[in-house]
């Protein structure tokens, strides 16, 4: 088996966008989309040739919208990646976005896993989120994903929207689990409120955390009861369906980044592209660095950092890193020599993560 190693690809173009996003994307920018894969194509070429890559285990498309992309171009961008031949192949796709055509290229491409972006499967939900699908797009994007052959399908939630009621989660639920094939992974995010998004500068709609507490819940009870297996914050799998490219990521591996705004991890490093598509065109065309700027951590920060994100998973951190601290009662659960976050734990994981130490032998 090869060292897990990961290429993620940012495609950022959208439709349209959503009221809670602050990535980059845009949506007036679709007259870019061929220049911009031929941009990745090439980024990715010098990096194999000058950064002497690893195979990669793991490729992750996200945006943005990677669905909004034509599957051609996708096809032409991926194929420039080089990979162990078992590699995880992951690509995101909205599910208004879905046809037998697009699945059938993916697949040639290489594609093996499909994530939608569903985020609700009751309709004032996905209004007030500012949705374009409705909930029948979402089963029949499910059901092309099954006839193409993806094995792996995950669906995306959102949590904590300020319409959505105890109900409408379990009624979303109670869908999602209804879906022909049954996805193998579902992951739900507490919806939160990003500086500069129509959501922030609408009071109204910022969600509650106690809802969100419930919500969560909620969907933690109704997956482990149909079968499925958490294994960090906010991510439920069958198991064997767990995404081996976020698990990279949470266990502090390398991984490239490619296209505008994309980060990248080897070692201590970590750096992260030119924002906008156009600059980052430019650079790439003239043959410069598409880096906008990097950090070298120290020992102590990655050893930190490295803490913090384990204690997100089912895995968690030595037992020796959490305090005996009154106030962590309740929220992590000694296992042996590891502590993990209990259901409301992960609902507290930032208030447990200030409160861990770094054991000497976890520092060079």
């Amino acid at each position: 088996m090869s060292a897990p190693f990961g290429v993620y690809v940012h495609v950022p173009f959208c439709a349209a966008r959503c009221d809670y996003c602050a990535f980059a994307t845009w949506t007036d920018r679709d007259e870019l989309m061929e220049a911009y894969a031929e941009a990745c194509a090439s980024e990715l070429r010098r990096a194999v040739r000058d950064e002497g890559l690893p195979r990669a285990t793991s490729v992750y498309v996200g945006g943005g919208t990677p669905s909004r992309l034509p599957a051609h171009l996708l096809a032409q961008v991926l194929a420039a990646v080089v990979t162990d031949g078992d590699a995880e192949v992951t690509a995101e796709c909205n599910p208004e976005d879905a046809t037998a055509e697009r699945f059938a290229c993916w697949r040639d491409a290489g594609v093996n896993r499909v994530s939608f972006g569903v985020q609700s499967m009751v309709p004032h939900v996905l209004q007030s989120l500012g949705r374009r699908h409705g909930t029948t797009q979402v089963a029949r994007a499910v059901e092309l994903a099954g006839a193409a052959g993806f094995e792996s399908v995950n669906v995306d939630l959102i949590v904590g929207a300020a319409t959505e009621t105890d109900a409408d989660v379990e009624d979303s639920l109670e869908a999602v689990l209804g879906l022909e094939p049954r996805p193998a992974h579902v992951s739900a995010y507490g919806l939160t409120v990003e500086p500069g998004t129509p959501l922030a500068r609408d009071p109204a709609r910022h969600p509650d955390d106690d809802v969100i507490a419930s919500h969560y819940a909620r969907v933690d009870a109704a997956l482990a009861a149909a079968g499925y297996r958490w294994y960090e914050v906010s991510n439920w799998a069958v198991p064997g369906h767990e995404c081996r490219h976020n698990t990279l990521y949470w266990a502090q591996g390398d991984y490239r980044g490619i296209g505008c705004a994309a980060h990248s991890h080897r070692g201590r490093r970590r750096w992260w592209n030119i924002r906008t598509p156009e600059r980052y065109i430019e650079a790439v065309r003239a043959r410069r660095p598409a880096t906008a700027a990097d950090e070298v951590l120290t020992d102590d920060q990655s050893a930190f950092e490295g803490l913090a994100l384990a204690l997100r998973t089912s895995v968690g951190v030595p037992a020796t890193a959490v305090p005996d601290d009154p106030d962590l009662e309740g929220l992590v659960e000694r296992r042996g020599d590891r502590a993990v976050l209990t259901v409301r734990g992960r609902l507290l994981a930032n208030e447990v993560t200030v409160r861990l130490g770094v054991p000497s032998n976890l520092v060079p």
